[in-house]
């Protein structure tokens, strides 16, 4: 198969030309699929996330001041990550603060491997906060809905704010060592 440079893609989709719609639908369909069923979702979900970014994207690509700053495939990834996050949200799939979650690793976005690789570590990050205590668990999601620690102590009928903040350290702490001891994603860390 022949393989297109980002800006022949780009120039393809602004012409609407088939051709490039199906080569981008085979060329990177897979990609989205795995995000998605690597993320809660079915094999439609994905067609249909794959549909809607590619829509966004003929859409941005067609504005003049449309310029890619990153790869074609990070580019169409975050448009279908981003679209994902969205109906999950409404679906209530994910945490309140799921951005804050996220921010746990402080990741950058850079190409696809690391937005895969992202996607591991958040998945080991979920699965493993599900692994903690009601009570940690409990502790965590207040502090990330940013009550002060004294409002969180009254909440969790602890007896002051210090005890609270040493709560969610241990708690903290605790979930860093079960993500970090999840096989699937200690290749990663390594």
């Amino acid at each position: 198969m022949i393989h297109y440079s980002d800006f022949a893609i780009i120039e393809g989709l602004r012409l609407n030309s088939d051709f490039i719609i199906h080569y981008v639908y085979k060329e990177f369909f897979p990609t989205i699929r795995y995000l998605i069923k690597n993320n809660a979702g079915l094999d439609e979900d994905a067609e249909d996330v794959f549909q809607e970014a590619l829509l966004v994207v003929l859409t941005k690509i067609k504005s003049d001041d449309f310029e890619l700053s990153s790869s074609f495939i990070t580019y169409l990834y975050s448009v279908s990550k981003n679209i994902w996050l969205q109906k999950l949200k409404r679906k209530r799939m994910t945490y309140k603060n799921q951005d804050e979650l996220t921010r746990f690793f402080d990741t950058p976005e850079v190409g696809v491997e690391v937005h895969l690789e992202n996607e591991v570590k958040y998945q080991s990050f979920i699965k493993q906060f599900e692994n903690l205590s009601e009570d940690c668990q409990k502790l965590l999601r207040l502090f990330l809905t940013k009550m002060t620690a004294k409002e969180i102590a009254d909440n969790m009928g602890y007896k002051n704010e210090f005890y609270a903040k040493t709560k969610k350290y241990l708690c903290k702490e605790a979930l860093k060592k079960l993500v970090e001891n999840d096989p699937d994603i200690k290749g990663i860390i390594e």
